[in-house]
């Protein structure tokens, strides 16, 4: 063997010792990363825009994985949770799915049942309104309908709202109650749905079918004590 093919070979040695440096060393890069990340889990990500208070579904949400210590405690990792469940807020497109996102809904106590009116948005919600929040129920009857004076009456104190819908436009029509035809303005409403005994599920079905307007008051929490018996009709003549 010749000089020139000693140095060959150690020129190749040299090669491969230098490859093999390099491979440990990208190999220990990439143990050390991995060793930083952790394991990944999975997760759930909104594809698109979720309104708040409304019934989540599970095709509503894609599925991702992510290193499982950059993942919040409070993250979704299972869609079963979500199930029977709204949304407390407006959730938006691409957002993480997180347990404080969602709640249950609220359920009926014994001898409840749901009843569900479409509310003026102008009169009757503005946007604070929400799933468990206790309100008053006003109707206001005509003179047609009392056959002398108008009267404003509190139909329910303290009802329990358990959902509250989307808001829809309604079409201007005439509608026909008790026998006089009235004129129900175009504008928006949302359908409000209470939890409430038998009694008062027939007050609030009558005045929605014959009031000329239907109201809620937001009860403040901890002020749902029933509204005393003398306050709970109101007439113009009556307030001097």
């Amino acid at each position: 063997m010749n000089s020139r093919q000693r140095r060959g070979i150690v020129l190749l040695l040299l090669s491969v010792l230098c490859a093999l440096g390099a491979f440990a060393g990208v190999f220990s890069v990439i143990e050390d990363a991995e060793s930083k990340v952790g394991p990944e889990v999975t997760a759930y990500r909104l594809k698109a825009d979720v309104p708040a208070y409304r019934d989540l579904e599970t095709d509503e949400f894609e599925r991702i994985s992510m290193p499982r210590r950059w993942l919040p405690s409070t993250a979704v990792t299972d869609l079963a949770a979500v199930r029977g469940k709204i949304a407390v807020t407006p959730l938006r497109k691409g957002s993480l799915l997180q347990k404080d996102m969602v709640v249950a809904r609220p359920a009926l106590a014994p001898g409840q049942q749901e009843i569900a009116i479409m509310i003026d948005a102008a009169t009757g919600v503005a946007g604070k309104i929400l799933p468990g929040s206790r309100v008053n129920i006003y109707a206001t009857f005509d003179a047609k309908e009392q056959g002398a004076k108008p009267v404003s009456k509190v139909i329910v104190s303290g009802a329990r709202v358990i959902d509250v819908g989307r808001l829809t436009p309604l079409k201007r029509d005439g509608d026909s109650r008790g026998g006089a035809t009235t004129t129900r303005q175009a504008g928006e409403a949302v359908p409000i749905t209470f939890a409430l005994g038998t009694k008062d599920a027939q007050r609030v079905a009558y005045a929605e079918s014959f009031a000329s307007r239907v109201r809620l008051a937001l009860v403040a929490p901890g002020g749902e004590e029933s509204v005393a018996g003398g306050d709970r009709t109101y007439t113009l003549d009556g307030d001097k």
